[in-house]
């Protein structure tokens, strides 16, 4: 099985424009990430749900829409949202382009074969048999009315088989599979199905499973079959999310290593939910924004941006291009919660992690709704002598003797390495 040395890094189309995404939107964000943030390791530009649906204006679905398939039931971009797809050349186009730019280009796919194709009972590509041989009609999203489930049999391995080689074929370099996630034990079989034709396809493919919340006994299994899932459901810019996710994130980062990385979600940053209204930005405050990339980057998540990127402010840069914080990205082991109660009337959490080069990080965290003084004995974080520390976001040096003792906006974070 393929697995990245860091957790993945890159852009997807779902937080600004939800289904409804066009050619020319991905094209102007691969542009700037080339030219802006390739030299800080961001690289994959992901294309997400829907790019088959000619009529897809939002994040909302139209039930049951026509969607754009090839003769052997295989969903195909819409060519009036993907110029370059005319002419049966699907992404090969798109794909080439953003590897022109030197970065990777990756699809979003729904679990099982489109119903369109069963209703048609099209054939499948390699076999005397069908789409609708190939379908159980009872396992249907609860979402997105698109997919059956397909049998865990030769005809739905047949099926698999064949759209990944369509998407090697097109340079596909990254799969955010959805419906499978969290629909486990009854969707397991076919989770292992479409990852050994994934894995069996000739070429490198991350595979990124979605929605969650990932199921924390089934751990090992993700392991196995994916290099990143999902351990919520949709995380968008709303505090009480956030502070959610620190749960979750306790729970989950024991599992970070070796080419699989539980997955906290896209960063709704900057510019997001375009397809509604242009002004739309991140509800985030600058605290909350660098509680969250803290967290994620302690943590070893995958780091996805959601915002639209041409319209990144220059805080929302140095937030995505502090090199010092995706240097923990990178480095960090073993990271874990120490501690979690009330400091100065503050609810503050601990994080702490390894350096794999040498040293560690101290990530403090100000969970409460106001500014707080919070002062940490170093015993607790178990060292046990003064030691001299940089603070990742400001830059700012310093000692800390017998304790860690600073100042937090409420929501906000300081991360040290010492």
């Amino acid at each position: 099985m393929y697995k990245p040395t860091v957790a993945p890094l890159g852009w997807n189309s779902w937080d600004c424009y939800g289904a409804a995404v066009t050619e020319k939107e991905v094209r102007q964000n691969a542009q700037f990430m080339a030219e802006n943030l390739k030299e800080y390791g961001w690289e994959y530009v992901v294309v997400d749900i829907q790019w088959y649906e000619p009529g897809a204006t939002s994040h909302e679905y139209r039930p049951f829409a026509d969607l754009c398939m090839d003769e052997y039931g295989r969903l195909i971009p819409a060519p009036g949202r993907f110029p370059s797809s005319e002419g049966g050349k699907g992404f090969a186009p798109l794909a080439e382009y953003v590897h022109s730019l030197g970065l990777k280009f990756g699809i979003h796919i729904m679990r099982g074969i489109p119903r369109q194709a069963v209703h048609k009972n099209l054939p499948v590509l390699g076999t005397d048999k069908t789409a609708r041989e190939a379908a159980r009609f009872n396992s249907i999203c609860m979402w997105n009315p698109d997919m059956y489930g397909v049998k865990d049999d030769e005809i739905g391995r047949a099926y698999y088989d064949s759209i990944f080689k369509l998407y090697a074929s097109w340079g596909v370099d990254f799969i955010k599979c959805d419906d499978i996630c969290r629909e486990l034990p009854h969707e397991e079989p076919e989770m292992v199905m479409l990852s050994k034709s994934l894995q069996e396809c000739g070429r490198d493919m991350v595979l990124s499973l979605s929605p969650g919340p990932a199921l924390l006994e089934k751990a090992e299994d993700y392991k196995q079959v994916a290099n990143m899932w999902r351990i919520t459901d949709d995380f968008w810019d709303d505090w009480k999310l956030l502070y959610a996710m620190f749960e979750r994130a306790e729970k989950w980062s024991i599992h970070a290593g070796a080419g699989h990385y539980p997955d906290a979600d896209m960063l709704p940053i900057g510019p997001i939910k375009q397809d509604y209204d242009k002004n739309n930005k991140t509800a985030f405050t600058h605290d909350e924004q660098i509680t969250m990339m803290t967290l994620w980057s302690i943590m070893r998540s995958p780091l996805i941006i959601g915002g639209e990127m041409t319209g990144f402010d220059d805080f929302t840069m140095g937030l995505i291009t502090n090199d010092k914080i995706l240097k923990m990205h990178r480095n960090s082991k073993n990271a874990h919660q120490v501690l979690r109660r009330e400091i100065g009337g503050a609810e503050t959490c601990v994080w702490v992690a390894d350096d794999c080069e040498g040293g560690m990080y101290i990530a403090v965290f100000n969970l409460s709704d106001e500014d707080s003084e919070i002062s940490i004995p170093l015993s607790e974080i178990e060292i046990n002598m003064p030691v001299s520390a940089t603070e990742l976001w400001s830059g700012q040096k310093g000692e800390f003797g017998d304790s860690v003792t600073i100042s937090l906006s409420a929501h906000g974070a300081m991360v040290f390495y010492v």
